[in-house]
């Protein structure tokens, strides 16, 4: 059982974004060629290069970086491995990371890459070998002041240590700054594996508290129990809610009593880390997950997951977009009609970026901060955040996502207006 449903197929994400972001404009009064340069990315690389396999044998793996914009600073985004990444869907992750950090208040344009690859099929060493290479293609483009790295579906601080020690012998010297997300050791910052997720708690938190929901007694379920999903998923369990249902790309669980988080993260870990076969819960398809009555819904898999063909099915209250683009805008139509309370993508995921922001500051200055001092930043900036959109959201009598494009849009096309067009 996967959590990709066929409507994430066929729905092309870049199409997606620029819906949202044309639904934000209409509420902007921006000169036409503002709004044209706003809809194109700045600059698209695709590279197609050789990884010599454990067996002697050379494959040709294909890789996208996509900087969208550097209107507020350094392009800033994630890098993924999956087989199912297109050049489409890398547009669009960089036009909602210029969003993002935009909402955020953060000093960053947006960026994404990723390798057409499924990692679980390739050994340690090769897929070493695949970032080393990557990271080299992409050299030119990437940097502490141009373009930043971080972690993404399939990455982890370990292959950001690679990346950065493939720059840095380029480069002839050591730089920490031109990826986040990596070990403690080198540069990373403590607080920044869990941020994600921690942002997602924040968030849905602030959600239940203006819908008048005790986090004692809401339920919750959580699609995708990678970083971001296991995270939230015991974080909320940590602040009082009851988690009744997780998955993965090996199917779902369910326990209307509760499930415990960490108990299912560490069965996961003994079993290459897929939940399937947990025996203290009911075993569920990615559907019937989706359809489960709850007061929070956590999408944290892959983008297009609630569409026009599920999303009446939806009975939750509150949706806390863990994952980039889960919701289509044909989605996001009903489920406000119907009243149901979503937090964006770009407002509820933003605890990763922020605390890469973090990271990165603290590389340049040299100078590292505590884990408590990192996470109270990142609770003021979510909370920060949050409660500007859902003023907006208010004011403007808009849905949230409306109300987050319409702040963040705002903040770009500002900065593009005072600084104009070189030459």
């Amino acid at each position: 059982m996967t959590t990709v449903t066929p409507a994430a197929e066929t729905t092309n994400p870049f199409q997606v974004a620029l819906q949202q972001l044309d639904r934000a404009l209409r509420y902007l009064e921006l000169p036409e060629g503002i709004a044209e340069f706003l809809r194109r990315p700045k600059r698209e690389v695709s590279v197609n290069f050789p990884v010599r396999m454990d067996n002697g044998d050379v494959r040709m793996f294909t890789g996208y970086r996509v900087q969208h914009s550097t209107v507020r600073g350094p392009s800033k985004g994630g890098i993924r491995y999956h087989p199912l990444v297109s050049m489409d869907e890398v547009r669009a992750l960089a036009m909602w990371m210029t969003w993002k950090c935009s909402l955020m208040n953060l000093p960053y344009g947006g960026a994404k890459g990723g390798v057409i690859v499924d990692p679980r099929e390739l050994s340690r060493g090769e897929v070493e070998r695949l970032t080393r290479r990557f990271t080299y293609e992409l050299t030119p483009v990437i940097g502490p002041e141009g373009d930043i790295p971080a972690p993404d579906v399939n990455t982890d601080a370990q292959i950001m240590a690679w990346m950065m020690d493939t720059y840095s012998m380029v480069m002839g010297h050591a730089a920490t700054g031109v990826v986040t997300g990596k070990p403690i050791s080198i540069g990373g910052s403590l607080g920044r594996r869990e941020a994600t997720g921690r942002g997602v708690m924040h968030t849905t938190l602030a959600a239940l508290k203006h819908l008048g929901i005790s986090p004692d007694n809401a339920t919750v379920v959580v699609q995708g129990f990678g970083n971001v999903g296991s995270v939230s998923a015991y974080l909320l369990q940590d602040a009082g809610a009851k988690v009744i249902a997780v998955s993965d790309v090996s199917g779902g669980l369910y326990n209307p009593k509760g499930l415990e988080v960490r108990d299912v993260l560490a069965y996961a870990e003994r079993n290459a880390r897929l939940v399937a076969g947990y025996p203290k819960a009911e075993a569920i398809s990615n559907e019937e997950l989706l359809a489960l009555p709850c007061d929070v819904l956590v999408p944290a898999a892959l983008e297009n997951q609630i569409t026009g063909a599920n999303v009446h099915n939806i009975k939750a209250k509150i949706i806390a977009e863990g994952a980039n683009g889960p919701t289509t805008p044909e989605a996001d139509d009903v489920l406000y009609d119907r009243g149901v309370f979503v937090i964006p993508d770009i407002l509820a995921n933003a605890g990763g970026v922020t605390v890469s922001y973090l990271e990165w500051v603290q590389d340049r200055q040299a100078f590292f901060w505590g884990e408590a001092e990192v996470n109270s930043q990142l609770a003021r900036m979510m909370k920060e955040s949050f409660d500007a959109v859902l003023e907006t959201s208010q004011k403007m009598r808009v849905d949230m996502r409306t109300a987050a494009y319409i702040l963040a849009v705002e903040r770009v096309a500002d900065i593009i207006q005072l600084r104009g067009f070189y030459p």
